[in-house]
């Protein structure tokens, strides 16, 4: 598989860094990612519909939200390789020990309630799509966003994002699997700086930080080739 395509902004967010200026130097290898470090104020979310978030959706709407309000958007990709886990364990939970099941907890918990909520937000009626992929989450994601270019959207806004992950999983999963919240969104058009070809692979270890996080860091460092390893594929990415 082969694909090309421009990145017209970005924004993204995780435990004590928001800004460009820190994420360039985070990219850089001159902060760390502290998980005990507090996220940024949010700064496009409604208070009252922050409140109803998970700590992922939070960022993934917060950051949607400004691109929608600077860019012309077409349509709408959120991916997430959890989704809402922190309502679905609370409802788990409430269940397993005979307790109510909070309406807030069932209505928020399904895998499209960040994206919906963006649209509510923003008060636009946009073409939008939830998706995850296990560990290729963000790759299958710019497919998707392919897909709707093909379709005659040209500039398409996709938010990558996790929330906090509960303890009760912690013990189940790869150490070092990030179990803090974060989200980045691309508003994306076709193009050529960035080209993405497949290429076989096999599978590894998991990796310290999300697809997108990975994709990233190499993309503030200007790098010129690097790869993203995926389930079974490598994504080998060129920058012209």
């Amino acid at each position: 598989m082969k694909f090309a395509l421009n990145i017209l902004d970005w924004q993204a967010r995780a435990p004590g860094l928001s800004d460009a200026s820190q994420w360039l130097a985070w990219s850089q290898g001159l902060h760390a990612i502290d998980p005990g470090a507090p996220q940024a104020k949010l700064t496009a979310l409604p208070m009252m519909a922050a409140r109803r978030l998970n700590s992922g959706s939070k960022l993934a709407v917060d950051c949607g939200l400004a691109m929608v309000r600077n860019h012309a958007i077409d349509a709408v990709v959120y991916t997430s390789r959890h989704g809402e886990l922190e309502h679905n364990y609370r409802i788990l939970h409430a269940l397993a020990t005979g307790q109510d099941v909070s309406p807030t907890d069932f209505a928020m918990s399904v895998h499209n309630s960040a994206v919906g909520n963006l649209t509510i937000a923003a008060r636009q009626p946009i073409v939008s799509s939830s998706l995850s992929a296990g560990l290729d989450t963000f790759q299958q994601g710019l497919c998707e966003v392919l897909s709707l270019m093909h379709a005659g959207y040209a500039r398409v806004l996709m938010v990558d994002f996790d929330g906090a992950l509960p303890d009760f999983y912690h013990s189940a999963l790869p150490s070092p699997m990030p179990t803090w919240p974060f989200a980045l969104a691309l508003v994306l058009e076709a193009g050529e700086t960035l080209h993405c070809e497949t290429r076989p692979g096999s599978p590894g270890t998991e990796p310290p930080l999300a697809q997108s996080l990975l994709f990233l860091r190499h993309y503030l460092r200007h790098d010129p080739q690097f790869a993203i390893a995926g389930e079974r594929l490598l994504w080998q990415w060129t920058r012209q």
